[in-house]
């Protein structure tokens, strides 16, 4: 176990990539996902002209670090373990990455901080959250619990086709309900709104989350492989970019500049994860993982829009 955790292997950043240390180290400590969040969230909110209270941003980014931080704890301790039982002659596969090691290395300080953003994003929900939209949080709640609880309670001593049928149903899942979680902040303020203007970005920002994870799974799967392989990611993305430009130019006159422009983005998402897969043999696994993440935060580039439009 000292092993696994010696900072000089997986969890180190080579000196040559310390100019993109703070994009690892947003990437490390989980705060890649709630930025996304927020960004969506904002994004689907803008395109349907609803507002992100600031509450409700800060609620669902600390809502999501707690599940990050706990999800990538879990997996350590699974991997750990795993890594152990490996050695007593069982064949459990985990393989450990950068943000599983840094989590488990700083769990005494991740796990303390993520437990209290949860209870004040719960607190801020409870104490602000209209009734009408407690029902649908509470479901995606429900929804998220029961998903860890049926990847990190399941048995792993499965044959590598189940683990694979496994992966790529968690694929969808995790895309369905991030965006999901995104889109519940502003919706029930008005559903037909977001409905007409918002829906169709939000479906598109889903094909790409799981384009993004799809594409994460095949890099880790190659490295493990240590051969490289057939890109099954620039596929996807080209069909998700046609499809997300072409929304847009049918958007502008049925639906408006904002939604056009938000499924601009989802496609330019698209794109820059090809970007990503055509040179994933340039980048350092670390550096590929987090400009993963980043390459979808495309609707921030909204936001000098939105300042000018108020």
């Amino acid at each position: 176990m000292a092993t696994l955790l010696n900072p000089s292997s997986a969890a180190a950043v080579p000196r040559t990539h310390r100019a993109l240390a703070p994009l690892h180290l947003w990437h490390l400590a989980s705060f890649d996902a709630p930025t996304v969040a927020v960004a969506w969230a904002w994004s689907l909110g803008w395109a349907a002209h609803l507002r992100l209270a600031p509450w409700t941003a800060s609620s669902l980014a600390l809502i999501v670090w707690f599940i990050y931080v706990a999800d990538r704890l879990l997996d350590a301790r699974a991997g750990l373990r795993a890594g152990l039982e490996s050695r007593l002659g069982h064949t459990l596969p985990h393989t450990l990455r950068d943000r599983h090691f840094f989590h488990w290395r700083h769990r005494r300080v991740l796990f303390p901080l993520a437990s209290i953003a949860a209870l004040a994003a719960a607190a801020l929900v409870l104490s602000r959250l209209p009734v009408r939209a407690l029902r649908p949080d509470s479901l995606i709640a429900a929804a998220t619990l029961v998903w860890l609880g049926s990847v990190h309670l399941g048995s792993r001593r499965s044959a590598q086709a189940s683990i694979q049928i496994r992966e790529r149903i968690a694929e969808i899942v995790v895309a369905l309900i991030f965006v999901t979680g995104c889109a519940l902040p502003v919706w029930p303020q008005n559903p037909a709104a977001f409905a007409r203007l918002a829906l169709a970005p939000a479906l598109l920002f889903a094909a790409v989350a799981w384009l993004n994870l799809h594409a994460i799974n095949a890099w880790e799967s190659e490295t493990r492989r240590s051969a490289p392989s057939i890109s099954r990611v620039q596929p996807g993305a080209a069909v998700l970019a046609v499809l997300g430009f072409a929304l847009a130019a049918c958007a502008v006159p049925l639906a408006g500049p904002r939604t056009a422009a938000l499924l601009a983005c989802a496609a330019g998402s698209a794109l820059l994860l090809a970007l990503l897969d055509r040179r994933r043999n340039r980048l350092s696994p670390l550096t590929l993982r987090a400009a993963a993440d980043l390459v979808l935060l495309t609707p921030f580039l909204l936001a000098p829009a939105a300042l000018l439009a108020r």
